[in-house]
């Protein structure tokens, strides 16, 4: 009977090949399976050795290449044959990545599952933009939450947002007016600084900025496209500060 192989869950990052983690690329540089997401850089899966084989189960808006619990069992039928499997993911694979989906499944198949963590969309496309997430005179908190979850009218954002506390918003493209709409209901100011970050940390990065009422057309009259997050929170500003201080100490 063949050994049952393990399946590894690994982060891929943000984009930027080079912010891997040393124990992410050596899996993808000896990998013989890699099941990947749409948003892994090809820059990354081209580490993988040339005979690999790359399954992608790429997801969009309402329009899955592979439902979440066939994603599970093609990771547990790989591994219960024998072979090894990373599981490639954007980001960090338990940061809206379904990686707590994906163990669970294995663990309950008695599959070996090993986590890799990797740097998360919000972490990297903040530092690329060079936004502090957090910051002693800006904020204290940091919140993530999902901008396209079901019934995103009805879930409770109060607190999430406002001053001392910074907002990161996944998948929030699509729905950045009922975003927008909603956070101003709970109370939010509708001058409160955003960001928008597309593609963080890849040669095609846009950081777009702007004020929470004017969101929805922000996002629109630049055609934003997915991957992007959106930052809501005086941090957003702080980088514009900084650079409006240091152009009136040079002119003096």
């Amino acid at each position: 009977m063949a050994q049952t192989g393990t399946i590894y869950l690994v982060g891929a990052g943000p984009g930027d090949p080079d912010l891997l983690t040393i124990r992410a690329a050596r899996l993808i540089e000896r990998a013989g399976i890699i099941v990947h997401d749409g948003l892994v850089d090809p820059a990354i899966l081209a580490l993988a050795p040339p005979d690999a084989e790359l399954i992608s189960v790429a997801k969009q808006r309402s329009k899955h290449t592979m439902q979440q619990e066939d994603i599970n069992a093609l990771l547990v039928s790989i591994a219960r044959s024998g072979e090894d499997v990373v599981r490639l993911k954007g980001g960090d694979p338990f940061v809206f990545g379904r990686g707590g989906e994906e163990a669970e499944a294995a663990r309950a198949a008695g599959i070996p599952v090993e986590v890799v963590p990797g740097i998360s969309a919000a972490n990297g496309a903040a530092a690329a933009a060079q936004i502090a997430l957090t910051h002693r005179d800006a904020s204290s908190i940091v919140s993530f939450v999902a901008g396209q979850c079901k019934g995103l009218k009805d879930q409770d954002w109060a607190g999430l947002a406002g001053k001392g506390r910074t907002l990161v918003i996944y998948m929030g493209v699509k729905t950045a007016p009922q975003i927008a709409e909603k956070l101003m209901e709970d109370g939010l100011a509708p001058d409160m600084p955003v960001a928008v970050i597309e593609n963080g940390t890849r040669p095609e990065m846009r950081v777009l900025r702007g004020l929470l009422a004017g969101l929805p057309e922000l996002v629109e009259n630049e055609k934003v496209v997915s991957p992007a997050l959106i930052v809501i929170g005086e941090v957003t500003a702080r980088d514009d500060i900084t650079l409006a201080m240091t152009a009136q100490e040079v002119a003096r």
